[in-house]
């Protein structure tokens, strides 16, 4: 499989991974915690998203978001990510992208490397939302990414 194909896979498991999470966190009351850690999620995912569209992003990296506006920046931002990755092949995602850091520092990464990077850094807060959910005794999302592979994830 090619890396563009993998970066798709990747995205499409992050979307319904962040659905179930979200569902999670309802279901629980949406704890404050819990809740900063997923709509961080969202704020760090559309600053890179922001980065890759060369525009200003439209959320802070650790957002103060309603439940209402955050099922709508994640519908929105995951639309965006599938949009952006149903255009590149493999050789456009070398593209090197050219941001400033929240510190104002600046970078060059490759957008492989960036999108890479999105989703291993939502996963690892995925899993501080859960750890966070079962030390409160709520139910935790199901979100392995073997589980989606496999077909068994709530919103697939």
């Amino acid at each position: 499989m090619k890396v563009a194909e993998h970066l798709r896979r990747l995205f499409d498991h992050a979307a319904i991974s962040d659905a179930d999470i979200e569902r999670a966190l309802f279901a629980a009351g949406a704890p404050d915690q819990p809740w900063r850690e997923y709509t961080h999620i969202l704020g760090a995912d559309e600053t890179w998203l922001a980065r890759l569209e060369g525009r200003a992003p439209t959320l802070a990296v650790f957002p103060t978001l309603d439940a209402s506006h955050a099922t709508t920046h994640r519908e929105r931002i995951h639309a965006s990510f599938r949009a952006l990755l149903a255009m590149r092949t493999d050789a456009q995602l070398e593209r090197v992208v050219h941001y400033t850091n929240t510190k104002g520092e600046p970078f060059d990464t490759a957008e492989e490397d960036i999108l890479l990077h999105v989703a291993m850094h939502a996963q690892y807060h995925r899993g501080k939302v859960n750890a966070l959910l079962r030390r409160d005794a709520h139910e935790p999302a199901p979100v392995d990414y073997i589980g989606y592979v496999r077909g068994v994830t709530r919103s697939s």
